[in-house]
Parts: structure tokens; sequence; C-alpha cells
């Protein structure tokens, strides 16, 4: 006969106050345990043991008692044997708190479970992970459930739980994710959530909460995920916003949100989904919001904004169903709105005669200027080189050969950071104290300078080094790069005088991922970089890794999916068909992205390994087994707590790397799927960095 949830309920309350020490038992976790677990295979089996552990329990004290008369243990061979039965059944009494937390998510035993949530919860101390979502649980959540400091997930969503939230939850610091959407938790949100620096995700999506968005938001620099939709969130969207760089996703919509969009979601970099339709946000979309290179979905839908909708980079791969119920926004006709209107006629004709007065008073001013000059000029019998606008997009600022010679203290060796068969590259410090990269083409490498003078005019990604202008004449060719403080990747890969771990190893390889695919399918014709290596990715302040070097690059016409070349790339890095046939593809720098990726995580060069044996192939005969022969010995620490699930996660990226540096073209994975595989390991990281600290 099954047995009633409700019955089962009260035997696990009663279990939970019966005064043992539960807090004790929880820390013995041994085989003991998963067998249990494994044995409990329906929700029948779980509540017959239940019953079973509940009557050994009461025997404890009998074996206790009997434990101190080692003769009686000896004689009574019928006893003996019972006993070693209830002290097995003892055992597993003491193991139940931390069977209770695997119930609902392994088993799903706990189904339609109704009332409020036991106060005794909080005996159990050591639980890490306390779902009972899809049931319906009503009352509100108590501050008993602050008493589990080491907790990490917790999930409730798709309840009926009401009142607010504990303001104590924000001194639960090990809190990684809160899944409490679908409830109806009303009130403000609690400042003190703003504590919880280490998480990551937080659902608070279909509600009745209300009030303010708290600016202490600003301090969940670890967060991935905000879902803060269908509530009744009113006023602005805090400028603090800013500060959450980490943050992929944030769905504000259907709320009563009002004010602008702050420019400082321009500063979002990693945002990837934005949602903020069904409010009352008025005003323009910032035209800030183009730096946001990695974002696929913006909705701004039933709002009240105005004005151009921007059409720079990332709103190019966007559609008219993001910016619906709009009377007054205007711009591209993808958009389905209306152009840009000009102005009205008259004050059409209005402005016309200003410019035309402001235009005479400053050719007055500025004629007799220019004739000086030119006399000056003249007389001094020099020319310099000509700024030349070999980049068709709108430059920064424009500098003249001058002031990069005065920049870089006439080109001088102190000022040298690399240099190569295509030239050197130098710093410099403009009068206005910005730092810039000059690097300086030799006269045999004009040619590598027109070649990425013609593919950086298109290009406009966070992960490709950012061209400020170029300076060009006969005799001059250089380019004024933005400058990267922490130089190469290589430099911090091989040196010792630097170490990255685990993390920032796989952030960096994700941002030279995102480049890639941005190369690959991002722009209206593909880039082929050609030189995908450690020592051209630049590191900026923070550590985000730029892409540069674009010399013996190769862009693609329309419907072409390869073409023939002569230019040679790094060896260990260069594709088996470009030796066979001189013939590239996006599948090159895949293939180059691949053994980098390797590289990056064992610390061994492509090129080091003598006969028959490859990089690739010393990595493929260790996986998945033995990953650890073949990482990096500075990335693992045998006594942490966390290292097989490390190594679980190292030996999909090195999956990820051999699957990129397959043999045939074909079976190479492309760069979006990459980023995606990536981004999940990621995440694994992360909660592999949150279970070894607890």
């Amino acid at each position: 006969m099954d047995v009633d949830s409700e019955i089962a309920r009260q035997i696990l309350i009663h279990l939970m106050e019966s005064g043992s020490d539960l807090s004790g038992l929880l820390s013995r976790m041994d085989d003991q345990v998963v067998k249990a677990k494994e044995e409990a295979a329906s929700r029948k089996d779980v509540l017959d043991k239940m019953e079973k552990w509940k009557h050994a329990s009461q025997e404890e004290s009998w074996l206790d008692e009997y434990r101190k008369d080692e003769n009686r243990y000896s004689a009574e061979k019928d006893v003996h044997i019972n006993l070693k039965r209830t002290k097995k059944a003892w055992i597993l009494v003491s193991k139940i708190p931390s069977l209770i937390e695997n119930l609902t998510a392994k088993m799903k035993a706990w189904e339609n479970l109704v009332g409020s949530i036991p106060t005794s919860i909080g005996n159990l101390r050591n639980l890490q992970r306390f779902n009972l979502s899809n049931n319906n649980l009503t009352g509100f959540i108590g501050d008993h459930i602050c008493i589990l400091q080491h907790l990490g997930d917790i999930y409730l969503g798709r309840n009926q739980l009401a009142v607010s939230l504990p303001n104590c939850l924000g001194n639960i610091t090990s809190l990684r994710e809160i899944h409490l959407g679908s409830n109806k938790l009303s009130s403000n949100i609690r400042p003190s959530l703003g504590n919880l620096q280490d998480l990551v995700v937080l659902d608070l999506s279909s509600n009745n909460m209300e009030g303010s968005l708290p600016p202490g938001y600003r301090n969940l620099k670890a967060a991935t995920l905000i879902d803060l939709s269908m509530n009744q969130f009113s006023n602005e969207i805090p400028r603090e916003i800013g500060v959450l760089q980490t943050l992929v996703h944030l769905s504000l919509r259907l709320n009563k949100l009002q004010g602008s969009i702050p420019d400082s979601v321009s500063t979002m970099l990693g945002l990837e989904f934005l949602d903020l339709s069904h409010n009352n946000i008025s005003g323009i979309i910032p035209k800030s919001l183009e730096k946001l290179q990695n974002l696929k979905y913006f909705n701004v839908s039933y709002n009240k904004l105005y004005g151009e909708i921007p059409s720079g980079c990332p709103f190019k791969n966007l559609s008219s169903q993001f910016f619906i119920n709009y009377e007054a926004l205007c711009g591209s006709s993808r958009f389905s709105v209306p152009p840009c209107p000009t102005s009205s006629n008259h004050r059409s004709n209005r402005k016309k005669f200003l410019v035309l007065f402001l235009f005479l008073r400053l050719a007055l001013l500025f004629v007799p200027i220019t004739f000086v000059f030119v006399w000056i000029k003249y007389r001094r019998g020099k020319r310099s080189p000509q700024q030349n606008d070999s980049l068709s997009t709108a430059t920064i600022e424009r500098i003249s050969y001058y002031e990069l010679i005065q920049a870089t203290d006439a080109l001088s060796e102190s000022n040298l950071i690399d240099s190569g068969s295509f030239g050197s590259v130098y710093k410099g410090v403009l009068r206005s104290g910005t730092v810039i990269t000059v690097k300086v083409f030799r006269d045999a490498a004009f040619k590598s300078f027109d070649t990425e003078c013609e593919v950086l005019c298109s290009l406009c990604h966070r992960n490709l080094v950012k061209v400020i202008t170029s300076c060009s004449n006969i005799d001059f060719k250089a380019l004024v790069l933005e400058y990267m403080p922490n130089g190469s990747f290589e430099k911090y890969l091989y040196s010792h005088n630097y170490f990255l771990d685990i993390r920032q190893r796989l952030s960096i390889m994700i941002d030279v991922a995102c480049a890639l695919q941005y190369l690959h399918h991002g722009c209206s014709l593909p880039v082929i970089h050609c030189d995908v290596k450690p020592s051209n990715i630049l590191l900026d302040e923070d550590m985000v890794a730029h892409l540069r070097d674009f010399g013996i690059s190769k862009q693609l016409g329309e419907d072409q999916g390869d073409l023939y070349t002569k230019t040679l790339a790094t060896l260990g890095y260069i594709v088996p068909e470009y030796g066979l046939e001189g013939l590239v593809s996006t599948k090159c720098d895949v293939y180059s992205y691949g053994v980098m990726l390797l590289e990056t995580f064992t610390r061994r060069k492509p090129n080091e390994f003598d006969g028959d044996l490859s990089l690739k192939q010393w990595v493929s005969y260790s996986l998945p087994e033995v990953v650890m022969d073949v990482v990096d010995v500075n990335l693992v620490t045998p006594m942490d707590k966390g290292l097989q699930k490390e190594l679980d996660v190292m030996a999909s990226i090195m999956k990820v790397a051999l699957d990129c540096s397959a043999e045939s073209p074909a079976r190479r994975t492309n760069m979006k799927d990459v980023v995606g595989m990536l981004q999940k390991a990621k995440i694994q990281l992360l909660e592999c960095g949150a279970c070894s600290t607890k």
C-alpha cells in the first residue's frame, strides 16, 4: 500500500526533531549512503526504509549498552547477527538528513507537497542543495533557512509561497543560485541580497514584488543571470547596474519601470540577453549600446521610447519583433519603423541660413590662418608625411607623423615592444597623456599594411585590438592601436613571473573564441585571420583578450567557402590542408584555435614534440581517464576537494580542443558551438570553486 506523502512528511519532521545531533551525522558521508540512494528506486521503497530506520533508531540505546559487554557479544552468535543488522540500520539512520537533500532532486519522491516549510529544516546544517520546487507549498520562507550556512542552491520555484524574502538570506554567503520564480512573494527586494558576492543566478520572476530595484545589487559581480520579470517593480533602472560585467542574461519585462535606459548598460560587455519590454520606459535608446558586441536579444517593445534606433554592430542582427507598438521610434526599414524625419521646412531653411552665416564667419577667420601656415611650411622647406584615410571608418582622432615621432621619442629602443618580419611595435604617449601602440611597417611589409587597413576598416568587436587611426605616405606607414598594458598571452603562459589559473585561462580562450566567431559569422564577408597563436593575443588592464595582427588575413567573397594563398602562417598551428594545397578557410582558424586551446591548458608548445608524436596525439592518448597527466601541473592541487570535478571539466575542454583540431575540415567544430561549450565549462568551473570552498 502506498504511503501518503503527508505521512512521509510527518515522519521526516519527527526524525529531524528527535534530538539527534544531525549536524554531526551529516559530516560522515560514506559509501553506504551512496548505496542507499541507489537502492531507493521508488517512492514506496524510500518510505518503507524510513519506517525501518525509525524503528532501528529506537534500538540505538540498546546497541550502545550491548557494545560494553564483550563477553556477551562473543557468546551469543545469533544475537550477534541480529546486532550487526541493527548496527547497519543505525548507520542508515544517521544518514537520513543527507538523504533528504537528494529525495526531490534525484528521485522526485516528494510531489504535490502541501503546507509550509518546517522550521526543523534548520537542523540540516550541512545541507548544500534545497530543492522543493513544483509543489503546493504555502506560507512564508522563515528565518530558520538562514541557519544553513553551507547552502549553495535554493530551488523553491512554482509553489504558493507568499509574503517577503527573509532579510537574513543575505547572510548565507555560500549561495550560488536562488530560484524562487512563480510564487506569490510580495514586498520589495531585500537590499541584503547584495551581500551575496558569489551569487551566479537570481530568479524572482512571476511574483508580486514591488518597489525599486536596489542599487546594492552592484555587488553581485559574479552573476550571469538575473530574472526579475513579471513583477510590480517601479521607478528607474539604477545606473549602478553597469558594474555587472559578467551578466549574460537580464530580464526586467512586464514590470512598471519608468525613466530612461541608463547609459551604464553599455558597460555590461558580457550581456547577450536584455528584455525591457512591457514597461513605462521613456527617452531614447542610447547609441552607446552599440558597444554590446555579444548582444543577441534586445527587446524594448511596449514602452514609451522615441527617437532613432541605433544601427551599429549588435543592432544589425536584431529583428523588428523587438520594437513592436512604437509610433515615435524611427530608423532602418528592417525594424518596421518609419525613417527618421528631417526637420520641418521652415526650421530647415532657418538652419541653412545659420549654417551659411557660420561658414562665412569661419572662412574669414581660418583663411588668413591657413595662408600663414602654408607660408611657414613653404619657408621651412619641409614636407611631413600626411595622414592617410586608409581606414574608411571614422577615427577617434587624427595623429600626424610628427606627433607619432614625439610620442615614441623618435621611435627609440626604450619604447620598443616587439619586432618581426613585418616591422616594429612601439609604445607611445600623446601630449594628452593617452598611451598608444604604434605599429611601424617595414618597406617590404607595406602590402601587409594595406591588408590590415582593408580588413580592419569594417570590423567592430570588443575582443579585437582597436585601431585608432593610420599614418601613411610613400616612405612611412604605421597603424596607431589601442595600448594593451598586460602584453601578450604568450608572456603570461610561459613566464615564471606570472601565473594564470584555470578560470583565467578559460576566460581568455572564450574571449578569443568570441573574436573568431565574430570574424567567421558576424561580418558581412567572413574574415580568416590565418595566424591564431598565443603571441597574437593581447591582454588589457582587466585581462580581457584581444586578437591582433591581421597582416596575412584573408576576406572571403560572397558564396566563397575557401581560397588559395602562398602566405605562410606559424609552424605548429598550420592546418594539414594548407601544407598540401595552400588552401585556407575559416576552418583553418578553428584548427589553430584548437591547438592553442590544448597549449593553454597543457603549457606545452606544439612544436616541441619530436618524431611522429604531436601535441594533439599526446593529449588524445590520455583522455579521458588520465587527463591529469597532460594538464599543466600548476593548475591542479592534489588535496583540492573539487579536484575530480575540475579534472572532468578539463577533460571536456580538451575534447573541444581535439574536435577543433580534427584532421578533416568537415569534422571541425564551428566557433559558435565552441563559444557555447566553453561558456558551459566556465559555469561548471564556478560551481567547482563553490564546492571546494565549503
